[in-house]
């Protein structure tokens, strides 16, 4: 595996800023025109090639001296770097299922137009709520297969999951409960439109140190135009702002994110993540659709629009963080850990789906994840017999960036983990290939964050993301 990657570098300016990554160090350095220049030829064994091509704009002592500091990078190890042979040793770890994602409900009270879950049943898939002993087997099937894993994670999911909150709630109780018996430590998510987050409901989430991912798109008329109230198609976004909001003001160092989506339609997206800020919403994110039809989906001639857009949203979150915000403005796609993290099974594989990352649906069908619901040929097993479909996991386990042709010569592969197997599927054509406009702006997003981290390292901020007070694995 690792004889075919070899050394590879990524260099790119942006904000005045001559960036380069050595892609299997993980190194990032900051470096000057001259060494930014030299790099588009020298590979630490070709001096005179490099006299030659740039003759005509350095002086032969610069270029020396340059490619010296380069050759010291080098010997280190931190420039041109060979692959590290730990990737195969976790390429071949027997998995183990840490996270379950819940569709508590097949039902959704709002009706949103881009939905994946085609607003709420999935394609067709019949609406309905899932009944307490199903989740209860879920939560014993994730305990049976998680191996020596002590921290779990489940997402109540939808759908809408607050349409089916009494069995939120016992499920909650028994996933606690169970987790204190096989020493397993649960956190757990609710994903909400907030539409029906009332007091009670915070509460109870807030007491059990649940984490929240909440619905909302940004400025009011993009919200109302892509997430009408189900039936009725009347506007949401004043209801579900001043329950959000409401939400949020209590949490208190509890985790979570409020989540847009821009569209073809809100390509000046960043008024929408200013929008989502001025109601005082400190971690936010703003995602790209998903989708191959539609007045929404996003076209090969936004793109222009679309890279100028990022570089926008990073000056501005350069901008407030020399203000001194802080967590205050934290943008999710920008707060990568460069230093720390992520892991080697997820650098190389993403989000675990099929294998250690599953979704179970009412009736108790379980699919490599929520993606995949209602997609023929993708259920791979029950809560009462669990995995019986070996072939699916298998395949999805064994397919990495490595694996993927154009993700192997790609120098993002150990940020974005080869992206999204349903989004490859569905539009890529198979879990090999790329969506390739998603990567695209993946790519734009990384750059955009290795290169806040340095100018923010430039001006003696901490740029690293910060480990939330309920979550410490």
């Amino acid at each position: 595996m690792t004889e075919k990657i070899g050394p590879m570098i990524h260099k790119y300016i942006q904000n005045g800023v001559h960036m380069l990554l050595d892609v299997n160090s993980g190194i990032i350095n900051v470096i000057d025109a001259v060494t930014y220049d030299i790099l588009d030829t020298y590979t630490g064994h070709n001096k005179e090639a490099v006299y030659t091509a740039l003759a005509g704009r350095y002086g032969r002592e610069e270029l020396t001296e340059a490619m010296a500091e380069l050759d010291e990078l080098i010997r280190a190890e931190m420039l041109f770097a060979p692959m590290c042979e730990a990737f195969e040793v976790v390429a071949d770890e027997k998995p183990v299922v840490k996270s379950l994602c819940l569709n508590i409900a097949h039902d959704c009270n709002l009706a949103c137009k881009y939905c994946f879950a085609s607003q709420g049943d999935y394609g067709g898939v019949k609406r309905e709520l899932m009944p307490f002993e199903v989740a209860k087997r879920a939560v014993d099937f994730l305990i049976a297969n998680s191996g020596s894993r002590q921290h779990l994670e489940i997402d109540f999911f939808g759908g809408e999951p607050l349409l089916n909150w009494d069995v939120v709630r016992q499920t909650v109780e028994y996933a606690e409960e169970q987790a204190k018996k096989n020493n397993k430590i649960m956190k757990m998510t609710m994903t909400t439109n907030g539409v029906l987050l009332n007091q009670d409901k915070i509460d109870y989430l807030n007491d059990h140190n649940m984490s929240m991912v909440l619905s909302l798109d940004g400025r009011e008329a993009v919200h109302n135009a892509m997430r009408p109230v189900a039936n009725s198609g009347a506007a949401s976004y004043n209801i579900i702002a001043k329950n959000l909001v409401n939400a949020v003001k209590q949490r208190n160092g509890l985790e979570y994110y409020v989540r847009g989506t821009f569209t073809h339609k809100n390509l000046d997206f960043v008024e929408d993540v200013k929008s989502l800020s001025d109601l005082g919403f400190e971690h936010l994110s703003m995602e790209p659709v998903v989708g191959a039809e539609g007045d929404y989906v996003l076209r090969e001639e936004d793109w222009p629009t679309l890279s100028a857009e990022y570089e926008k949203l990073a000056d501005l979150y350069l901008e407030r963080q020399a203000e001194g915000w802080g967590e205050r403005f934290n943008f999710f796609h920008f707060r990568m850990d460069l230093y720390r993290g992520p892991c080697m099974a997820k650098r190389l594989r993403g989000c675990g789906a099929g294998h250690e990352y599953m979704a179970v649906v009412p009736n108790g069908d379980i699919y490599p994840c929520h993606q995949f619901v209602g997609k023929d040929g993708y259920v791979i097993g029950t809560v009462w017999e669990g995995i019986t479909n070996t072939d699916i996991p298998t395949q999805f386990r064994n397919t990495h960036v490595f694996t993927k042709p154009t993700c192997a010569k790609c120098w993002a592969k150990f940020f974005c983990s080869g992206g999204c197997h349903a989004n490859n599927l569905s539009l890529g054509g198979n879990l090999e290939t790329p969506y390739e406009f998603g990567c695209r702006l993946q790519k734009k997003r990384i750059e955009c964050a290795i290169m806040i981290q340095a100018k923010m390292d430039e001006m003696g901020l901490d740029g690293s993301v910060p480990v939330a007070k309920n979550c410490k694995d």
